[in-house]
């Protein structure tokens, strides 16, 4: 796929859900890369700059629902790892399906102090680059799922991992825990389907970190 073919297909996708479209050319449809200096470009300013690429923008905030102005996801997946080390201890996520609050969950886990989560630990890690990682909410998760075909080709553009389709490679933790079970159990992910599975949290699997975008 071409640059142009990529800006023009990232222009019609890059919008929010509730249906509002800006002028191609403001700077939440062109800018769609986001650096490890904060800066968030178009890709074809990107592929000339010097500029080192962390992740790709894959919503646009139009929404009172949802803070910051978007979402990046992280190029790369993170190793597999368990939601916590042990089971027995609710670790303080809202436990919400429809709450975009990933960032807070993930600092829940990493605040907990009766069970570690080996999953939020290795995200934290990643703020080296000056960038506030985080385990996406089932919410958040959804919104990654719809933009997927649209952003996969930047994925890849950039060195990235493209989000997998497989049945058998495509299952992502979020940082949301069952209602009602939140001791023993949270949300699996398909990013190939987009289908959920209640998950013992001793278990290890991928994760996918997002970026909220606040400027």
């Amino acid at each position: 796929m071409t640059s142009i073919a990529i800006l023009t297909v990232l222009a019609l996708g890059l919008i929010g859900c509730d249906g509002h479209h800006d002028p191609l050319g403001t700077p939440t449809q062109a800018v769609h890369i986001l650096c490890t200096g904060g800066e968030i470009m178009s890709y074809e300013k990107y592929a000339i700059s010097d500029k080192k690429a962390i992740g790709v923008v894959f919503y646009v905030n139009h929404s009172e629902d949802i803070s910051g102005i978007g979402y990046a996801v992280y190029l790369h997946d993170l190793p597999a790892e368990a939601f916590a080390d042990s089971m027995g201890v609710a670790q303080g996520t809202s436990a919400d399906l429809t709450a975009y609050d990933g960032n807070e969950n993930t600092f829940a886990l990493y605040d907990t102090q009766d069970v570690s989560s080996p999953m939020a630990m290795q995200v934290f890690d990643l703020w080296h680059y000056g960038q506030s990682a985080y385990v996406p909410s089932v919410a958040q998760m959804r919104l990654l799922y719809a933009a997927k075909g649209l952003i996969n080709p930047f994925i890849a553009a950039c060195g990235g991992d493209p989000l997998p389709d497989e049945a058998d490679d495509c299952w992502y933790w979020t940082s949301t825990e069952v209602e009602g079970q939140e001791t023993a159990k949270a949300w699996l992910y398909s990013i190939g389907s987009g289908a959920m599975q209640e998950t013992p949290k001793i278990q290890a699997h991928r994760v996918r970190p997002i970026i909220t975008i606040n400027k």
